[in-house]
């Protein structure tokens, strides 16, 4: 969308969350992992990680284990308001890593357990925090986003540009270039 030239290059990160950890702390820490991860088997690259979650009831919610635990995500969420936490950090070659954390608030819709079970067998949510994309078919159980889109999305614009200006870099749409001082 943004016009980069790049490469997605998954990792194998355990996800799971340590003890006391918040959801921002969890997100950019394994923004961080992941960016490092790469960076270590691409020297000289600059690499970009990111993770989502989806928070509600003061709870992280990963990616679903299977259908069932989808399914039972997405009726908790339910004619209610979650948070999604987004974390990006951005690895340089000279082994600098800048991070950050975004947010934004979703309302779901209330909707009945056969809608939520249609959902889960698209396929759709069985890969994504909290058992939804809200760029796919899953944006019909939103009703209202307070906040930026592209952070439930999982790639955080706003937050990714901060990142670049702090690197140096600035945006020069569908390319990057060093910042004028």
């Amino acid at each position: 969308m943004l016009g980069l030239t790049f490469m997605v290059e998954p990792t194998h990160i355990p996800e799971g969350i340590l003890p006391g950890e918040t959801p921002e702390e969890h997100v950019e820490r394994l923004s961080r992992a992941k960016a490092l991860s790469v960076a270590r088997a691409r020297p000289g690259a600059a690499v970009l990680g990111g993770d989502t979650v989806v928070v509600v009831d003061g709870d992280i919610l990963g990616k679903p284990t299977g259908p069932e635990d989808a399914e039972a995500m997405l009726l908790r969420l339910a004619g209610r308001s979650h948070t999604v936490a987004s974390g990006l950090a951005l690895a340089l070659p000279s082994g600098e890593v800048r991070s950050g954390v975004a947010t934004t608030e979703v309302v779901f819709r209330s909707f009945r357990p056969e809608i939520a079970r249609a959902y889960v067998q698209t396929g759709e949510p069985l890969d994504k925090a909290g058992g939804y994309g809200i760029q796919g078919p899953g944006a019909a159980l939103v009703s209202e986003i307070r906040g930026d889109y592209y952070t439930v999305v999982g790639l955080p614009i706003p937050l990714l540009m901060t990142l670049l200006e702090e690197c140096g870099w600035e945006y020069a749409f569908g390319s990057l270039r060093v910042a004028k001082p």
